[in-house]
């Protein structure tokens, strides 16, 4: 990977780990499904002028809209909105195991042993993290975060035979102009009370928007697609084991959070599976 890819590779969870964080105090004033239809629908406002529709992928679009976009988000930050950002952070990884686990499932990849260990490893990890004093009684919080993690894992493998013929930007715009609308009809149906949210909200709250419209999606997923379109699944996704690093500094910084010992440990698990998941994946395709 030439060194301008590699550097927007690794710009992506710089971004999303920041932006995943801060999304925790914005998720005071807009509840989660509104907060990411807000974002979402920035970023296709923002972008959709300058691209045709793409009618040939207009129902994958959808179906990527929906599965990757308006459930994964509703599950993940209804999560995030009940545990700490730094656990969140972790757990999200689960990601990698849930994509080996799908292509198993729905494509008839059969893992090799490397990764069956890997598996093990992060199951291990999310044990151990699962037990930290600062996730005690918050179960359901883990669950939706996982179950999110799983949905993005789903909804990457749809998203990738799309994200080799449009353009990583064109992709970003047209799923912010189709899932910003599903999440924010979401919101009212579930969370409710979306005009008075909206009225209400305080600048923070609409800056906190802003970083995650144009720099957490513009930027950081435009930068994701355009690598996942040009580079195999393999070669890309260990950029994200910088994600928790990211997000566990961010969630110290921006929110004052100090992670449990617990959470150290299972957390350094969980990345030890995906390594050792995504090391075996490279090794067998070099």
């Amino acid at each position: 990977m030439p060194l301008r890819d590699l550097i927007i590779a690794i710009s992506v969870p710089f971004f999303w780990g920041i932006g995943f964080v801060i999304t925790k105090p914005g998720m005071e004033q807009f509840p989660p499904m509104l907060i990411n239809g807000l974002r979402w629908g920035l970023t296709g406002l923002v972008l959709v002028w300058w691209f045709p529709v793409p009618k040939k992928y207009l129902k994958k679009l959808l179906l990527i809209s929906f599965v990757g976009c308006t459930i994964q988000y509703s599950l993940t930050f209804s999560g995030l909105n009940m545990i700490d950002a730094s656990s969140a952070v972790l757990l999200v990884q689960f990601e990698v195991p849930f994509g080996i686990l799908i292509a198993y499932f729905f494509l008839k990849e059969r893992p090799s042993k490397k990764n069956l260990l890997g598996l093990l490893f992060a199951f291990v990890g999310v044990v151990i993290l699962s037990g930290a004093p600062n996730l005690l009684g918050k179960a359901m919080g883990v669950f939706l975060v996982l179950s999110g993690a799983f949905t993005w894992s789903a909804g990457q493998i749809i998203a990738k035979p799309v994200s080799e013929k449009l353009n990583g930007i064109v992709l970003t715009a047209w799923i912010g102009i189709l899932a910003g609308p599903q999440l924010i009809i979401a919101s009212q149906f579930f969370e409710g009370d979306v005009l008075n949210n909206i009225i209400t909200a305080d600048y923070k709250a609409w800056l906190i928007v802003l970083y995650l419209g144009l720099l957490m999606n513009v930027l950081g997923y435009s930068a994701w697609y355009y690598v996942l379109g040009r580079y195999p699944v393999n070669k890309v996704l260990p950029v994200m084991l910088l994600l928790p690093i990211t997000g566990v500094i961010s969630a110290m910084i921006f929110l004052g959070e100090r992670p449990d010992l617990k959470v150290f440990i299972g957390g350094f698990i969980i990345l030890v599976g995906v390594g050792i998941i995504l090391l075996g994946k490279i090794e067998k395709k070099s």
